[in-house]
């Protein structure tokens, strides 16, 4: 059995010694054997847990990848794979929201557009799965410009309104500030301004591209951990 200590483990991804011990520490890495001197063992199953953790990291974010080891630590494997389906679920659903903006962006200069009737604040929140207020928020940032209804003074999104909403979170789910989709929907708004949705899509696509790639990476890596974590078991002495 390798022994291997925490500079070993941390050469290869360029941290610290401090930051393989924190991600033990943090339930990221399956706890060390101590010598009699109180120092760390490591071990091929550590160095393959750390690759499999920052795998999932660069795929998943820290928060979603810290669950999916947890639960592999509690030996929960069922739980660790639906975190990881859900996240494979939330890239499909960013994809068609992607390709709905898409649409919608096509669809600036058509004619005979079919038109949506005009939804309310909870109905247009309920389909983008948004509170409402995260609406209110966005309007206030100046995203989105519903109408009010002239008696009851509640808010109207029209078909562009829908648009501006889906595009904007896409956008929120690319990491964009408030900001830059404020500039955006404005020029979307002014003419001549559906380039820089262009150009925003684009980019968007690239990212949703290159997290695809990063979940393949990620799920090798998981599997290379799981493949020598069963082998260090299996081959572990057996009590009479």
């Amino acid at each position: 059995m390798m022994h291997l200590r925490p500079s070993d483990l941390a050469r290869e991804h360029g941290l610290s010694a401090q930051a393989v011990r924190n991600y033990e520490r943090d339930g990221c890495l399956p706890p060390a054997e101590r010598t009699p001197g109180g120092y760390r063992i490591y071990t091929e199953v550590h160095a393959a847990a750390l690759r499999a953790f920052l795998a999932l990291v660069r795929a998943y974010g820290h928060a979603t990848a810290t669950e999916v080891m947890h639960a592999l630590g509690e030996g929960d494997l069922d739980d660790a794979l639906m975190v990881v389906d859900r996240g494979h679920e939330q890239l499909l659903r960013d994809r068609a929201t992607l390709e709905s903006v898409r649409a919608a962006v096509a669809g600036l200069t058509a004619e005979g557009a079919p038109a949506l009737r005009p939804f309310s604040v909870g109905e247009l929140a309920y389909r983008l799965r948004l509170t409402p207020a995260t609406l209110r928020n966005w309007e206030d940032a100046g995203i989105l410009t519903p109408e009010r209804d002239r008696a009851t003074g509640h808010r109207r999104f029209r078909a562009e309104d829908v648009r501006d909403a889906e595009l904007a979170h896409l956008l929120r789910r690319g990491g964009y500030p408030l900001e830059h989709i404020a500039t955006v929907m404005g020029q979307v708004r002014s003419a001549g301004g559906t380039e820089a949705l262009a150009e925003a899509l684009e980019d968007w696509r690239g990212r949703l591209t290159r997290r695809g790639l990063a979940m393949l990476e990620a799920a090798a890596r998981l599997n290379d951990y799981l493949a020598v974590a069963d082998a260090r078991h299996d081959a572990a002495p057996r009590t009479p």
